[in-house]
């Protein structure tokens, strides 16, 4: 009975198929399946997994309640956000944005099936917003990772095959301002691999990175360092030289003796822990406590670390950092001068 639940309760992920008055024929089959592929490639893995997460959760929340997740119910979705926001035991109420989140992996799911969730019917939209002007609060933001910190952890690296390695992810992707999927995305070429997500020109006077980021494709250029101890682009290089790299994934898993380098690209969250790691082993911010020290930074601070650093026009670090208004590049400024520009004494007064 389960089973047949679940079946009945998940939006077809096959949905794309030919029309009913069209037969079918072996060359129409393939392109379906291309078209299914495609349809895929439109979000990430990372992403398909969490809405993936938010139709299980809200199916078994609907079978609980005595309803069907399908069709779509705009009065039975209030509902749900409204117990979200609310919390019953054993589940903790949910932030805002986390609630936001959830939504838009049901209006994902549904469309998926055919479907379209009405977000602005009045059962969801008037309960949403009274779940955001009753409990939203400011984002909590990771603390950034300033020059003087990055020096640090990188010193903390021995220089043997995965310090190597460990040291370009960790350079790379604060000269870059880089997210942590960015970094481990990166190939040595371009298409070398069906899940690469960009990939890097090393040149004389810097490296530049051609990424597919959450708006488009964009470059990065990153100019060599002062010194060869906090250059990024010479600890790319001597990653690759070590590691024999020449195809394919660029930052991959070590042998369990740390010789060799494997094939296997590395996943998103190697990048958050050894930042974790490598902030407590430098000693940063040591008068915290342990917990309060990992909850403070993730792989998001090297990318805060870099915006809030770079003593340069902001149009640049807006640019660096692909972000599509000033406004957002002002929240990973973590030490702006908020007042340098005075327009209440350019207004006269």
């Amino acid at each position: 009975m389960g089973s047949l639940d679940n079946e009945r309760d998940r939006p077809d992920g096959e949905a794309l198929s030919l029309p009913s008055f069209v037969a079918g024929s072996g060359t129409l089959d393939r392109l379906v399946d291309t078209a299914r592929d495609y349809a895929r490639a439109a979000a990430s893995d990372n992403t398909l997994k969490a809405y993936a997460k938010d139709w299980a959760h809200f199916a078994r929340w609907c079978r609980m309640k005595g309803a069907s997740p399908l069709p779509p119910s705009p009065e039975m979705i209030g509902l749900y956000l409204a117990d979200l926001a609310s919390g019953t035991d054993p589940s903790p109420a949910l932030s805002v944005s986390t609630i936001e989140r959830r939504l838009s992996g049901l209006a994902w799911n549904y469309a998926q099936s055919g479907f379209t969730l009405g977000r602005r019917n009045r059962h969801i939209a008037s309960v949403l917003a009274g779940i955001k002007r009753r409990h939203a609060r400011p984002p909590v933001q990771k603390a950034a990772i300033l020059a003087e910190d990055i020096l640090a952890m990188v010193a903390t690296l021995p220089y043997d095959l995965r310090g190597l390695r460990d040291r370009a992810i960790l350079l790379l992707g604060y000269a870059g301002g880089l997210r942590r999927s960015e970094i481990v995305s990166l190939d040595a070429g371009k298409d070398d691999t069906p899940d690469s997500g960009g990939w890097v020109e090393i040149m004389e006077k810097g490296a530049l990175l051609t990424l597919n980021a959450k708006t488009g494709w964009r470059e990065v250029e990153i100019g060599r360092g002062s010194s060869e101890q906090s250059c990024p682009v010479h600890a790319l290089e001597q990653w690759l030289h070590f590691a024999k790299i020449d195809f394919g994934p660029i930052f991959v898993g070590t042998s369990r003796d740390g010789k060799r380098a494997l094939e296997t690209r590395l996943n998103d969250k190697h990048v958050a822990r050894l930042v974790k790691r490598t902030v407590l082993d430098a000693g940063i911010r040591a008068a915290l406590p342990k917990k309060e020290r990992l909850a403070l930074f993730s792989g998001h601070s090297l990318r805060a670390g870099l915006a809030s650093s770079a003593e340069v026009d902001e149009r640049y670090v807006q640019k660096h950092l692909g972000h599509v208004s000033a406004e957002m590049t002002r929240r990973y400024q973590r030490r702006r001068d908020r007042f340098r520009v005075n327009l209440t004494k350019a207004a006269g007064l």
